[in-house]
């Protein structure tokens, strides 16, 4: 296991640059310590940038006229000059979030604190390449028509985070095969585009998720971290070194995808075991009775000694998976969420501790298990949440020039 400061992932850490022509990126910097420390002072922007006061001042001029951060009023009674929080304005701007899953397409507004505002929910037998551009439209039309006109103004981009290749896995939802050729066809991002007047960009759904809990976790923000969204497959993500790690493609995290053996030596992805596609087949071949479509509807408390082993064998195949992933990024932290009852997702934070635990590798120490904090909503969320953050927040090189 390895040790860092407690210091959180968004903090500057004198990362300013005083550069010509670089203000943007200054201005990012600042936005980013008062996103990240509501009720910063001047001063502390100064100290935690890494520049000086007055570029500050000049920053923070700026950014109140554009309505993305305000002043609170002066704090008086402390030693030195009377200092005056600086706030992130949460109408400062908007974004959507749209997550299409296998078996449904979620749709979210959120601030520019990454606050949830509206959403809708559409489930699907599967993702219809022939109408999803339409259905997206209308919910983002429903969830966007109470935004008055000022606040309209200030909603720019649209987020779309989906699983890798649906083109070609849509036989694991039992898609027409016409369906695939609609999907070669489909490029979603630009017909979205056309539809909504929005700047969009298209996100792995794991990835999505992994920003969002990222977003969602408490102070000090881990720089390093193993995620895990068991939905209809495995969605999954890693941040490392304050980085989230998406690749040339957008989907090097693609961890579900790493074989596993079950108990007779056969290999096969995780996502075959650890999903709830696989424990809705144990379902069935029980006996039980359940709709693909609302897992909120299902009797997780009647499915009595088949949930126990899918649990079982799930954390057996996410041990061997998160292990896997710390030999490379040396992460003392894996985050599991679902798309589950929370209940249920925490006897699987349970049984994968035990788990680790038994693996039979003599240096290893185990990295620490905790459940998530969004479930099903933190694809969608992390959508809009990314591009909020690399429009006002990110310094990449990507992002200032794109």
């Amino acid at each position: 296991m390895t040790f860092e400061p407690v210091r959180d992932v968004f903090d500057a850490g004198g990362r300013g640059l005083q550069h010509h022509g670089l203000r943007r990126a200054n201005e990012r910097a600042v936005l980013t310590v008062i996103a990240f420390n509501a009720g910063v002072s001047n001063a502390e922007i100064a100290r935690l940038t890494g520049l000086a006061p007055q570029t500050v001042s000049a920053i923070l001029t700026d950014l109140e006229q554009a309505g993305l951060t305000s002043r609170g009023d002066v704090l008086r009674g402390r030693r030195g000059q009377p200092a005056t929080p600086i706030f992130l304005r949460a109408d400062g701007a908007y974004a959507l979030g749209v997550e299409i899953g296998w078996r449904h397409v979620e749709a979210v507004l959120v601030d520019l604190h990454g606050q949830v505002l509206a959403r809708q929910h559409r489930d699907h037998a599967f993702p219809d390449a022939s109408r999803l551009a339409t259905d997206i439209a209308s919910m983002i039309n429903t969830i966007g028509v109470d935004l008055p006109d000022p606040q309209r103004e200030r909603l720019r981009d649209l987020g779309v985070a989906m699983p890798t290749n649906i083109a070609g896995n849509l036989h694991l939802v039992d898609a027409p095969q016409a369906q695939r050729m609609l999907w070669d066809k489909l490029e979603i991002a630009d017909e979205l585009g056309r539809r909504t007047g929005l700047a969009v960009t298209t996100v792995n759904d794991g990835n999505a998720a992994c920003w969002a809990e990222l977003i969602a976790s408490p102070r000090p923000r881990p720089a390093d971290f193993i995620y895990f969204l068991i939905s209809r497959y495995i969605a999954a993500g890693i941040v490392g070194q304050g980085t989230l790690w998406e690749g040339p493609s957008g989907n090097s995290a693609n961890l579900g995808s790493m074989l596993v053996s079950d108990d007779g030596g056969r290999l096969q992805a995780a996502h075959f075991v650890a999903s709830l596609t696989a424990l809705e087949q144990r379902l069935a071949e029980a006996g039980f009775a359940v709709d693909s479509t609302r897992i909120d509807e299902w009797d997780w408390a009647g499915f009595g000694g088949v949930l126990d082993q899918w649990i079982a064998d799930s954390a057996r195949a996410l041990a061997r998976v998160a292990f896997n992933t710390t030999t490379v990024i040396e992460s003392g932290l894996v985050v599991v969420d679902g798309i589950m009852p929370a209940s249920i997702t925490a006897r699987l934070v349970t049984q994968l501790k035990a788990e680790l635990q038994r693996l039979p590798v003599a240096a290893f120490v185990p990295p620490q298990v905790l459940p998530g904090h969004l479930g099903a909503l933190a694809p969608a969320m992390g959508a809009a949440q990314l591009t909020l953050y690399r429009r006002y927040f990110s310094r990449t090189l990507a992002d200032l020039t794109g």
